[in-house]
């Protein structure tokens, strides 16, 4: 039986460096591995977490059963779910508030995309801007509520800075005054990310998520009533990340969760009790120097993630094993110097193959993914990128 490293090498041997490929066998287990761990909650696919459309595809084409699956998608950017409806998809959710007036009118023009596509709002001035970007007061756009899913412990705030809505009380006044606006208000989204996005690396990390998950299964609950009571039945409470889908499908309240990053699985979702890491995604680069019998340069390499600055946001190589970046140099915008012992026997013009820190966010880096199944056959498909696509 062949190795990961030994199939995608012999997949794409023909191909120059830099690539990525993506081992399908893999990513169709981690996709089972979501659907098992949501026990049975429909599993929205996070697309900022893919970010190209043949994976969208292959993933929301294994369905939805009784015991759970796939279904709809989580956009990341407005002008991306239009061009996403445009091509067939329904059912997208916006992750994230937008002020895109221009893709605001193109949607309020628009019963399609109307009909697909909701929005995410936290403050009535958002409702405001689509009304502007419209030129009009009665435009039925469907909307879902973000609220704040973060832990507070007296003057700490433990999770992200999103969403001012947090009490039951502040949801039902925007909920209420989104719809004397004339929009559908559909939902309400927690994404609790000291959860979902919080490796277990010690014991108070563990005791954290755990009085979040139980402090947020209580206030969700509050929210989502006081919303029905303004609005009506709720089609979306979505909630959790590929972190956390077994606590935040285990709460009655919610109708789905979401997921994206457990497809790819990128070096910052190692180190979570509730799953095993298995990797999908990888990116090759040749060497094309030997500064010292120790050290390999690397040709490009340079793919730093998004977020706080430090060594858990660099690409880290992983065949050969062993090697390592360089202290002084890391992974470069032109060049990536390796060392280790088996650096010694990198030769100009092999391959040295990473994994990166986020998921989706490689994609930005090519206009290719190279699709490999278990039998070294092998698939390229576009990117966002390499659809001439770029959303921010």
């Amino acid at each position: 039986m062949t190795s990961t490293r030994e199939r995608l090498d012999a997949a794409t041997r023909e191909l120059d460096p830099p690539l990525a490929a993506v081992d399908l066998g893999t990513l169709r287990t981690n996709a089972a591995d979501l659907v098992r761990r949501a026990g049975g909650t429909p599993v929205r696919v996070a697309s900022k977490s893919v970010r190209c459309r043949a994976v969208l595809e292959e993933t929301l084409g294994s369905g939805l059963t009784a015991q759970g699956g796939f279904r709809g998608i989580m956009s990341y950017s407005l002008r991306e779910a239009i061009w996403l409806v445009r091509l067939g998809a329904r059912d997208v959710l916006m992750g994230y508030p937008t002020v895109d007036r221009g893709a605001l009118a193109e949607l309020a023009s628009d019963p399609v995309l109307l009909e697909s596509i909701t929005l995410m709002v936290d403050n009535p001035a958002q409702l405001e801007v689509l009304h502007d970007a419209a030129g009009s007061t009665s435009v039925p756009a469907r909307v879902c509520l973000d609220i704040d899913a973060s832990l507070r412990v007296g003057p700490l705030h433990l999770g992200v800075r999103r969403s001012p809505l947090r009490t039951p009380e502040e949801a039902e006044v925007v909920a209420r005054e989104a719809k004397r606006r004339g929009f559908v208000v559909v939902g309400v989204m927690f994404y609790e990310a000291q959860i979902a996005g919080l490796p277990d690396t010690s014991a108070p990390v563990r005791l954290v998520k755990r009085a979040s998950a139980a402090e947020l299964a209580t206030r969700r609950s509050a929210v989502v009533d006081a919303v029905t009571a303004a609005v009506g039945e709720l089609q979306i409470v979505n909630s959790g990340g590929t972190g956390s889908l077994e606590v935040s499908s285990a709460d009655s309240s919610v109708t789905e969760v979401t997921a994206g990053s457990g497809l790819y699985v990128p070096t910052l979702f190692d180190r979570y009790n509730a799953f095993t890491p298995r990797p999908s995604v990888y990116f090759a680069l040749s060497a094309v120097r030997k500064p010292t019998s120790r050290i390999a340069t690397l040709f490009g390499g340079g793919y730093i993630a998004s977020g706080p600055a430090g060594p858990t946001r660099v690409p880290t190589p992983v065949w050969p094993a062993g090697l390592k970046l360089t202290r002084h140099e890391g992974a470069g915008e032109v060049q990536t110097p390796v060392t280790g012992d088996p650096a010694a026997a990198i030769q100009i013009g092999d391959r040295v193959w990473f994994r990166h820190a986020k998921a989706g966010e490689l994609c930005e880096r090519f206009n290719e993914l190279h699709l490999v199944e278990a039998d070294g056959t092998r698939t390229t498909v576009p990117t966002f990128r390499g659809e001439g696509q770029c959303f921010g």
